[in-house]
Order: C-alpha cells, then structure tokens, then sequence
C-alpha cells in the first residue's frame, strides 16, 4: 500500500513539475512573437505607463478576421494590455480615475469601443479562447471612429501623444491599417 501512495506521489508530483515548466516555456515562446512593449508617457507631473504585448501581421487579415469583429478582444497578446495613471483623466469625456485598468476593446469595421477595467488579470482569455474579462469592473467605456490609415502597422502599437494645448493628449492605436485615436484631457 505504501508502494503504491509513494507512486502516485512521485506520478502526481511529476506532472505538477511538467505543467509549471511547461506553462513557463509556452508563455516564453508565445512572448518571442509578441514582445512585450512598455510605453512610458510623462507630462509635468502627469504619468501614464501603458504595457502591453504586440503582435505583428505577417500578412494576415487582422481586423473581422484575426480579431474578429463585435467581440471583446484583449487588445494585444499575452496578457491583457494595462494602462496605469496617477492622476484622474477624462477620457473622450468620461471620468477616468488615477490607477491601474486593463484595457479592453470592442472592434467594429466603423467604430470601437474602449473599455478601461479595474480588474488586473492573467492571462487575457479563457481556455475556450474567449476574452476573460469581467464587465462589472468596468470603470469607463468609449466609442470612437475608426480611422482608415494608408500606412501599414506591422506590429500593434498603443502610444500617447501630446496634443498642441496644455494638459490634452491623445491615446492611440493602430495595427494594420487601423488606427484609433482617443481625446485625453486632466481632469
């Protein structure tokens, strides 16, 4: 009997060490084909860091078929896209408070919804595939056009920009010939 426990002991404790490793190696290879982005923005004493995983094209049909439309897409790879500030915004007039948010998105072919959520998580999507997002943290939700770029983005970018008047930038995102562009006020 106690042969047997020692077994499957020794069985169960293997797998554990296979799955760790395992888990680690995968989120390794994964992260080589979408590295990971850390975006800095500082404005006097304005901060926003932005971090998040950007996969390229590689000459696939991004938007309605990749990311498809009418879904909620984490909005990169990996893990979901954060956005952190230390100061309160108003985001495309909506009050955003000073934190940390995951960043969600609702891709449409004319519009897109930008969610900021105040829940961190791990990996962005469940085993089925589908967004983990829990919409009762959403803290606030905007749509916006899409603008048409003639310029290809090989690799999803999200960036802030300071706009030609005091304490107003502009959050950005483009991949493909998508880009999204958010006004961004102090508040």
């Amino acid at each position: 009997m106690r042969k047997i426990f020692v077994i499957v002991l020794g069985v169960l404790l293997g797998i554990g060490i296979l799955g760790y490793f395992g888990q680690k190696m995968m989120i390794s290879e994964t992260k080589k084909h979408s590295p990971e982005i850390e975006q800095n923005f500082v404005d006097g004493d304005t901060k926003i860091n932005i971090h998040y995983s950007s996969p390229f094209k590689k000459g696939r049909v991004i938007f309605g078929n990749l990311v498809p439309y009418g879904q909620v897409w984490r909005t990169g790879a990996n893990e979901p896209t954060t956005f952190k500030t230390n100061v309160p915004l108003i985001i495309n007039g909506k009050n955003l408070p000073a934190g940390q948010y995951t960043l969600w998105t609702v891709p449409e072919s004319k519009t897109w919804k930008i969610i900021f959520n105040n829940k961190v998580y791990g990996w962005g999507v469940s085993f089925g595939g589908k967004a983990s997002r829990d919409e009762s943290f959403d803290t606030v939700v905007v749509e916006t056009n899409v603008i048409n770029s003639d310029t290809i983005m090989e690799s999803l970018r999200i960036w802030i920009e300071k706009s030609g008047n005091v304490d107003k930038y502009h959050l950005k995102l483009g991949w493909d010939q998508t880009l999204i562009e958010l006004d961004v006020d102090k508040a």
